[in-house]
This record gives C-alpha cells, sequence and structure tokens, in this order.
C-alpha cells in the first residue's frame, strides 16, 4: 500500500510531465478517462492499464492521433510482443508536440521561433497469474524540452485486475510513481502527476452493451476548483454574493468528482457506439450562461477487413472539442 497526502486543496498545476494523464487512445477518451478495467485483448487498454496486457496483444500494432487545441498535436505507436516465460509486453513511444512560438522581446519585436515537446518511452509487461488475477507494470523514460530548456525523468506503473465468475472485472491502478532526475532549472525539482484509481467494468448478460466506471484519484478526497470568475453554489442576484455548498450538497459534489462513467452499445460485430461522463470536467470547465455538453465524451468503432478505427470526441469547454483518431490491426492476420 502506497499512502499519499497533500497540504493543498487544487490538483492542478503542482507537478510536471501533465501530459501523461491526457487520454491519447479514441476509445479510452470516448470513455471520458485516462484508465479502464475493459479486458477484451486491445492493445490500446494496455497502454492505461498494463495489467490488461496479454498474449492477444502479440504483434499488434496500434497508431493514435490527437487534434487538440491551439495547434497542438499529440499521439503515440504501440506494439505488443509476447514470450512463453517473461510475459507479454507492449512498447509505446508517446510525443506531444506544442506547436510553435514566437520570440518577442520587451517592445513585441519578433525573432524567429522556438519549439516545445514532450516525449515517453514505456515498456509495459503483464502476466495472467491465474484465471480470476492478473498483474502488471509500466515503466516510463521521459524527456521534455522547452527551448531551451530541458528535463528528464523515469516513472512507472503499478496495477492489478481482478476478474469474477459473473464477468465483472475490477482494476487498481497507481500511476506516475516517479521523479524528474533533470528538472529544467537546476534545483527547482517538480513532483510527477501521481493518481491512484479505482476501475470496475461489466458487459451485460442480456443486453449487448458495457458499462466502466472509474473512481479517480483515490489518494485525495477534496478535488474542489473554484474558478473565482466562475463561482459554483448559489449566487444572490442583489448582492451578488456567493453561498458556498453545505452538508449533503457539498459531499455528493465532492464524490462526484471522483466519479466518472461510461459505456459501449454493440451493434454487430464491426460497430460500437461509446459515450461517458464526467463530473469533475464539467464542473471546472462549464460556463453557467451556456452549459453546452461540456463533460460528455463520445465516439464510435469500427472494423473494416483487419483494422479496428476508432474516432472520438470530448468536449472540454464551448470553444472546440478535440479529435482523437486510433488505428490498430494484428500483423498475424495478414499471413496467408
Amino acid at each position: 500500500m502506497l499512502l499519499f497526502s497533500f497540504s493543498y486543496s487544487q490538483i492542478g498545476g503542482n507537478y510536471t510531465y501533465s501530459f501523461l494523464e491526457k487520454p491519447v487512445s479514441a476509445r479510452v477518451a470516448a470513455l471520458g478517462t485516462n484508465f479502464t478495467s475493459i479486458d477484451d485483448g486491445d492493445i490500446n487498454l494496455g497502454f492505461v492499464n498494463p495489467s490488461l496486457i496479454n498474449s492477444q496483444m502479440h504483434n499488434s500494432i496500434s497508431l493514435a492521433y490527437t487534434n487538440f487545441f491551439a495547434e497542438i498535436n499529440y499521439g503515440y505507436a504501440q506494439y505488443g510482443r509476447s514470450f512463453e516465460k517473461a510475459g507479454n509486453f507492449v512498447a509505446t513511444l508517446q510525443y506531444y508536440d506544442y506547436g510553435k512560438f514566437d520570440y518577442a522581446d520587451e517592445g513585441g519585436v519578433q525573432g524567429g521561433t522556438f519549439g516545445a515537446s514532450d516525449f515517453a518511452m514505456n515498456i509495459g509487461w503483464g502476466r495472467q497469474l491465474d484465471s480470476s488475477f492478473s498483474i502488471g507494470a509500466t515503466a516510463k523514460l521521459i524527456y521534455s524540452y522547452y527551448e531551451s530548456y530541458n528535463s528528464f525523468g523515469f516513472a512507472v506503473d503499478v496495477a492489478g485486475t481482478y476478474r469474477t465468475k459473473n464477468d465483472w472485472v475490477m482494476s487498481v491502478i497507481a500511476s506516475n510513481i516517479g521523479m524528474q532526475m533533470k528538472s529544467y532549472v537546476p534545483g527547482n525539482r517538480d513532483p510527477l502527476p501521481f493518481n491512484l484509481q479505482y476501475a470496475v467494468s461489466k458487459r451485460l448478460a442480456h443486453l449487448p452493451f458495457m458499462f466502466s466506471i472509474v473512481y479517480d484519484h483515490i489518494e485525495k478526497w477534496d478535488l474542489t476548483y473554484e474558478d473565482p470568475q466562475n463561482p459554483s453554489g448559489t449566487v444572490d442576484p442583489i448582492t451578488g454574493e456567493v453561498t458556498p455548498k453545505s452538508g449533503a450538497s457539498k459531499f455528493a459534489d465532492q464524490l462526484m468528482r471522483h466519479m466518472i462513467i461510461g459505456g459501449e452499445f454493440y451493434i454487430g460485430k464491426n460497430l460500437i457506439l461509446r459515450g461517458s461522463y464526467n463530473y469533475r470536467r464539467r464542473a471546472e470547465l462549464k460556463v453557467e450562461d451556456k452549459l453546452g455538453m461540456v463533460g460528455f465524451s463520445w465516439g464510435i468503432g469500427i472494423r473494416i477487413s483487419k483494422f479496428k478505427i476508432n474516432y472520438a470526441r470530448s468536449t472540454y469547454h464551448l470553444v472546440g472539442s478535440p479529435n482523437y483518431l486510433t488505428l490498430s490491426f494484428n500483423l498475424d492476420s495478414f499471413k496467408k
């Protein structure tokens, strides 16, 4: 057991390598999270939960691309391989490109451009201990550079998955346990975005539907962030003062900030519809005057011949929604 304690109430902006938290796979993004317990041999799920890595991923390849905000693009390339004695492995090269920035002096005179990117080389391992329990771990070598500043880091994910006889699948993961080995500025090391998560999923017996529930950040109860320009609670129409939530309302709000609910609906063997709701994302990024679909995600999965194509959109804010695209296939399927 690992126990962590923090003295601050918000988790954003207090750590480095935040790109490690972003969902990359279109399937995972459509489920509104970056972690899942769904166990069906998809190599993309082995990236977020190493205890799901198994022999079904042998010789599988996956390519993912995300068109994010403000010319930010990121993605990964994956390959799976199994060895009889050593276990099952998935290698992933992950990148995050922030685009080009202009150099400018105090007077606004521009002179050239510079770039900023993050990279991670991941090696994931998984092993089935028996019919019910599997374990896994992922080692991450991280490199980041912003203009002339660069940093190296190392992290590991450790996960376990339990399957019941009536098809419940439950997983726990401790992700991004590690440190900066070289900081951007000497003597100024930042912590990594540690997260302890629990996920449960089940495919219904008499309906072509699978639901998934993720409890995010087990290690920290209060995830509340209050935007001073967009406060939550009741606003007095005369004085404009905000009456904060209290009692059961406050407890329910804090509990739901941990919950991410999603599902998949199977239409035949070659088409899957997905959707999810992330309460915390909606609570932090919504605009009270126009709520829209902030916090909701949706996606579609299609099998065409030997290829699996997944697409998703996640609504972070009214300004737009990122597009996620993933292509997966198995090299063995091309053999005569």
